[in-house]
């Protein structure tokens, strides 16, 4: 049986797993928000950086990157890959993918996405909605042993853009951010 994995942030610019085909695409219902709190990657215990994690909301669409995965000995490294990359993500969804906003049926059916969620008692690193401001301050100076938040936001928008989708939301939080990091005075 294939296996299908949905990306919708850093895997889509570097997924760490093998895969025979990639699919640009959407799925129904969720959008794309950055209330989870990175402290192994992009952040730290003290002070967390912010991914995004997926929302249920009605009536919207959250566009990504699937990867197929054919051969048994790659689906497992790829498991193997993500229950150890997205283990701050306490679910494991599996969605219809579309690649038309015209198409009623699914390109392809039972597309393995990881979620953080917000029950604080599975996922400890769920921080919730923050203002436009709130968000880009803690983004524009969290980092971690991945390196920091900011670049985490700036690859997702031009990830995103070189797929075609223009996020509103990741597009008005990476100019928030670096209208932050322009103020900042510069170092003589």
């Amino acid at each position: 049986m294939t296996l299908w994995v949905f990306g919708y942030g850093s895997i889509i610019w570097k997924t760490g797993f093998p895969y025979d085909e990639t699919l640009v695409g959407f799925i129904k219902g969720y959008r794309r928000v950055f209330y989870q709190g990175s402290t192994d990657h992009r952040g730290t215990e003290g002070a967390p950086g912010r991914t995004v994690t997926l929302e249920p909301a009605e009536g919207e669409i959250c566009w990504g990157v699937s990867y197929k995965i054919t051969k048994e000995e790659d689906k497992q490294a790829a498991i193997e890959h993500l229950e150890v990359r997205e283990k701050q993500y306490d679910q494991k969804v599996y969605v219809d993918l579309f690649t038309d906003l015209k198409d009623s049926s699914p390109a392809v059916s039972g597309v393995l996405v990881y979620i953080g969620s917000p029950d604080k008692k599975r996922n400890k690193n769920y921080l919730g909605p923050a203002s436009l401001e709130e968000l880009a301050k803690q983004i524009a100076y969290a980092e971690g042993p991945s390196g920091p938040n900011r670049d985490y936001l700036f690859q997702l928008e031009k990830s995103l853009l070189r797929i075609g989708c223009k996020d509103e939301h990741v597009i008005s939080l990476a100019e928030e951010v670096r209208r932050i990091l322009s103020e900042e005075p510069k170092a003589s």
